[in-house]
């Protein structure tokens, strides 16, 4: 299709093999939604013994034997414990972390012009993830850190139902700093992440239509575009879990009772940055891995179905 808006003018918007219109955007914020929400709620039990791990390590010191610890205590029910703030907190995000990365990825490239934009693609990449994030995360926070007490508190100390943690959380505001307390660290966890997820995820691609797939597109079926697409987010997903592993520790060392009141600074100096960086480490190596991966799959999916075609390539 033509690269030029009706004006004649090149236009980012016009790039791919639909128009980027406001049905467009509505399309990927949609695709956002089914591909964090989902995937995040998926593995909740996983979730909960990682932030165990990362709260309390002396008693779950891995994460298949802090699985077993909780359904001990608290029956299976315990390990889906923070599913509905997930569900409905990585929904949000991902609605604009996908939706607003498309738009803000066109308006970047406009702005750059079509040489710059070439040039600097991965600046590009860069700079619209970054802005996106910005504005999922203040989406997300409030269930977030909802997720975390739940997931953290010991048994009987805090509400596990959704609407009554959510009322727990808004009643104790002042001391749970509800409901953006955990915003910066927050934002020093998922804008890097997210960054290494989109410009990693977009670079691979691109190397796989360079290197292996070298044929135009349109030449490979959907399920070899969509395993593309899978193999590269779940690539993704293994750097960035590494980039944001430090933050992601430290949001849950925030949820911690004897960590009321402390600066960032005081919790980073007594847990240690090592520690903060590797403590349940492979843990989430894996799990953002396949989580990753499996994003990029149902987006692109989506957006294949949607007639919008999928990530990358001639």
């Amino acid at each position: 299709m033509s690269h030029l808006a009706p004006s004649g003018k090149w236009d980012a918007r016009h790039l791919g093999p639909v128009p980027h219109d406001t049905s467009y955007y509505a399309k990927c914020m949609l695709g956002g939604v089914l591909a964090c929400g989902v995937t995040h709620a998926g593995i909740t039990p996983l979730d909960v013994a990682k932030c165990n791990m990362q709260v309390n390590p002396a008693k779950y010191t891995g994460s298949i034997s802090g699985l077993k610890t909780i359904i001990a205590e608290e029956g299976t029910k315990g390990i889906w414990k923070g599913f509905g703030p997930t569900l409905v907190g990585y929904s949000l995000q991902g609605m604009f972390k996908y939706g607003l990365y498309e738009i803000f990825k066109d308006a970047y490239m406009n702005l750059a012009g079509q040489e710059a934009s070439e040039k600097y693609k991965g600046a590009i990449w860069l700079a619209g993830s970054a802005s996106a994030e910005f504005f999922a995360d203040i989406a997300l926070c409030p269930l977030e850190m909802t997720k975390v007490k739940i997931q953290t508190s010991p048994a009987g100390t805090f509400p596990v139902p959704f609407g009554a943690a959510w009322a727990e959380m808004s009643r104790t505001r002042v001391e749970t700093r509800f409901p953006f307390g955990s915003l910066v660290p927050l934002w020093s966890r998922q804008i890097p992440y997210t960054m290494a997820k989109f410009f990693c995820f977009e670079k691979i691609v691109q190397l796989f239509y360079t290197h292996v797939f070298t044929e135009p597109k349109d030449t490979y079926g959907k399920p070899t575009q969509l395993g593309v697409t899978f193999a590269s987010g779940y690539l993704s997903g293994v750097v960035c879990a590494v980039v944001s592993h430090p933050a992601d520790s430290l949001v849950s060392q925030l949820g911690k009772p004897q960590n009321k009141g402390k600066s960032l600074g005081a919790i980073v100096s007594e847990v240690g940055f090592g520690t903060l960086a590797t403590r349940g480490l492979g843990t989430r190596v894996v799990m953002i891995g396949t989580l990753t991966g499996f994003q990029w799959w149902i987006y692109d999916t989506f957006k294949s179905s949607m007639g919008m075609g999928t990530t990358g390539g001639k």
